[in-house]
């Protein structure tokens, strides 16, 4: 096996220049949000539900998660399996273990690749993908394969870029195993209308903290937007990705929390959020 997949790996150097300028961390919430929740991606988004409503429904009701969430996440990780990318996962992921950024965490996915070639459930010669090492519809690592990848449309093969079976039915997996509950909101946006203690704003992704329900966040002076959602009286936490005075603030909640297990980005999380939100109405 590592002779078969090891024989023409590189060190990439582009890699490494992406992996420094990655848009979750440069751009601002406002532009993140437009140029990813856009009308082009909410149409084709409804174009798909309406083709394949029958499969859509039934993996919504296997696994108990939203086919909206799913087909956000769809858009936004590939723009619906346009942009699966065409790098070489294997010299990708070997190039980030060298790297000492993440070099821990991009071994162990190394590894993890290599058992599922070995396990003859990955084949290594349609190894592409994103420069981070990601792979098909969804960009799943190969931990997240490992893991929650299923054979969906019963050919005893696990396709994440042929199948849109098995892609959809393997991004409900992961979602749900991660804990999503499905019917409770993602997030609600806010405005502030008094000082907040800095201590109870959250503007990284790394540790999401100091979660009240919304009645006691009223009383602080936070108003929520959209007032016919503020009758749901959960915990949630205060977010504000930009980190700055009058940037766009949020309360998330439990499932907003979810799409961070996904991808370690506040703002990635609200524009899954905006984007499902959006294909709904």
């Amino acid at each position: 096996t590592i002779t078969l997949t090891l024989q023409n790996v590189k060190y990439l150097k582009n890699v490494i220049k992406y992996d420094r300028k990655q848009p979750e961390f440069f751009e601002d919430t406002i532009t993140y949000i437009s140029k990813r929740a856009t009308q082009k991606r909410i149409k084709s988004a409804k174009k798909i539900l309406k083709k394949n409503n029958a499969l859509l429904n039934e993996i919504e009701n296997n696994f108990d998660v939203e086919k909206e969430i799913l087909l956000a996440l769809w858009g936004i990780e590939t723009n619906f399996g346009r942009h699966v990318g065409k790098m070489d996962i294997i010299s990708s992921l070997a190039t980030l273990s060298f790297d000492k950024r993440r070099s821990k965490f991009f071994s162990h996915q190394l590894i993890t690749l290599l058992k599922l070639v070995d396990k003859k459930i990955v084949d290594p010669k349609k190894l592409y993908g994103s420069w981070a090492g990601a792979y098909g519809n969804f960009q799943f690592m190969p931990s997240t394969i490992k893991n929650y990848a299923i054979d969906y449309d019963g050919n005893s093969k696990i396709e994440l870029k042929s199948s849109l079976q098995d892609s959809l039915a393997s991004a409900a997996n992961y979602i749900r195993k991660i804990g999503w509950i499905k019917g409770q909101p993602c997030f609600y946006q806010v405005k502030l209308t008094k000082k907040i203690n800095e201590k109870y704003i959250n503007s990284s992704a790394r540790k999401i903290k100091n979660r009240l329900k919304v009645s006691k966040w009223k009383k602080k002076g936070v108003f929520i937007l959209d007032e016919e959602k503020s009758k749901i009286d959960l915990k949630a936490a205060l977010v504000m990705p930009d980190g700055k005075p009058d940037t766009p603030a949020y309360l998330v909640f439990s499932n907003y929390e979810k799409i961070l297990k996904w991808n370690r980005s506040l703002r990635f999380a609200v524009t899954v959020c905006t984007l499902s939100n959006m294909i709904k109405l």
